[in-house]
């Protein structure tokens, strides 16, 4: 498989738009197109999905280690990988560029693409690429300009190409009918955008009128293959699991539900349509999304709420992580949810917790071993008010080598509910505690 990153010198740089629109441009050349994003988004990668048909894939160093992203990466399937970038090129983990986009191109020997929004500019610009090019030696094939005008693109390129060894693969014109819409996480869901498929299309025809796509897909280069995936297996533990998923729970890692599909039987139902939870289930996993969006909704739906609570209280195995905690308590922003953790959820006008850390079980419990690590990540403006105890030490290492340090994780019965967004690549030990479940559950 070949492949190309794209990446940016910093967020809101244009990298989501032009990166669907180049897998429309290829997919529509008949080339089977593989996504991939770095750092632990879920959004980016669902609308990858919309795009290619296919499951859009995380690579992230701090939840996954290297080895971790590179099983990631070798389980995409295709002719072309499309990797989206994080954040500016070398932005990663801290201050360092641990984790960073260039770090991950590095680690699959892939070229990048600079996606560049210029404003007010012309021989700055090339001043500031020089910088990027320079900074940390990364493989930078060329540089596509977004969001400008024809004369603007014009003067750039003669610039660049006079100035910087860095080709100019061509730009993507102004246009009000590629914006999409943002959430306070970032971009809104892509079952939420009604007319994506419209905006993909022209966003990849104006890539085929002002891009150079055939020198692009001449520099396209063969990707790091190798494999690690017996470090990633699962034994076959018989159980029968439940996934919630629609429009208010779909942040879940590719790599996530894999691993429970080698553990046993995978079902899914939705939150917000089906009155019961599937039955004969022995582990119920409630991921992230935006239960606070459809919080009316939900609170709708009281069969299922009801059910859900009789089961767990009964002691069915349940993981419930960022929003699934939320579901889990007795109301969202007032309106009324399954009940189990007794509490509440809030919504606040800024970040809770954010960004990259690491826990440890710091309490006994019935689900995970004591002095349990875990590698994690928070993105949340919401908080819950819990009378339950709480399990985790939470630890976030911050920039002048302060550290930041708070409680999460709450068990009751067979439940753990939390914040931290886990990727089991990176916590295999925690999965397999946590699908370990005797047969004698009332499930």
């Amino acid at each position: 498989m070949k492949g190309i990153v794209i990446a940016s010198n910093a967020s809101g740089g244009g990298k989501t738009t032009l990166t669907l629109g180049l897998m429309k441009a290829l997919i529509d050349r008949g080339y089977d197109v593989q996504g991939f994003k770095v750092g632990p988004d879920y959004i980016d990668p669902a609308f990858h999905e919309k795009i290619t048909g296919k499951s859009s894939r995380n690579l992230d160093f701090h939840l996954m280690g290297e080895k971790g992203v590179k099983a990631s990466f070798s389980r995409g399937k295709g002719d072309v990988a499309v990797v989206e970038g994080v954040m500016g090129i070398y932005d990663g983990k801290g201050i360092s560029s641990e984790g960073s986009t260039a770090h991950i191109a590095d680690l699959l020997n892939l070229p990048i693409i600079l996606v560049i929004t210029p404003k007010a500019q012309s021989l700055t610009l090339c001043a500031e690429l020089k910088g990027i090019l320079e900074f940390g030696q990364a493989s930078i094939q060329g540089v596509i300009f977004n969001n400008i005008t024809e004369s603007y693109f014009k003067l750039l390129k003669v610039l660049v190409e006079q100035n910087l060894k860095l080709k100019v693969y061509g730009y993507l014109p102004k246009n009000e009918g590629l914006a999409l819409k943002s959430r306070h996480l970032g971009l809104v869901q892509s079952s939420e955008v009604k007319d994506l498929e419209e905006k993909i299309s022209l966003c990849s025809t104006l890539l085929n009128e002002n891009l150079d796509m055939e020198e692009l897909i001449k520099d396209l280069k063969t990707c790091e293959s190798e494999s690690y995936e017996d470090s990633y297996m699962l034994n076959n533990k018989n159980i029968n699991i439940a996934i919630a998923k629609d429009e208010a729970f779909s942040f879940y890692y590719k790599e996530n539900i894999e691993l429970l599909e080698q553990a046993g039987t995978v079902k899914y139902f939705s939150p917000l349509r089906d009155e019961k939870l599937p039955e004969n289930i022995d582990f119920l996993y409630i991921g992230g999304g935006y239960p606070e969006v459809f919080r009316e909704e939900l609170s709708k739906n009281k069969a299922l709420l009801q059910d859900i609570r009789v089961r767990l209280e009964m002691g069915l195995r349940c993981y419930a992580e960022c929003g699934g905690l939320m579901y889990l308590t007795e109301a969202i922003e007032g309106s009324p949810q399954v009940g189990f953790f007794k509490g509440q959820s809030f919504m606040t006008s800024r970040l809770q917790n954010f960004g990259y850390a690491n826990l440890e079980v710091a309490e006994e419990n019935v689900l995970l071993p004591k002095g349990t690590s875990i590698s994690c990540h928070e993105f949340h403006k919401s908080y819950v008010d819990l009378e339950e105890k709480a399990i985790y030490e939470v630890k976030k290492n911050n920039f002048d080598n302060s550290q930041k340090v708070w409680d999460c994780g709450y068990v009751k019965n067979n439940t753990l509910g939390a914040y931290a967004h886990v990727h089991f690549f990176g916590n295999i030990k925690f999965l397999d505690a946590l699908t370990t479940i005797k047969h004698d559950s009332n499930s």
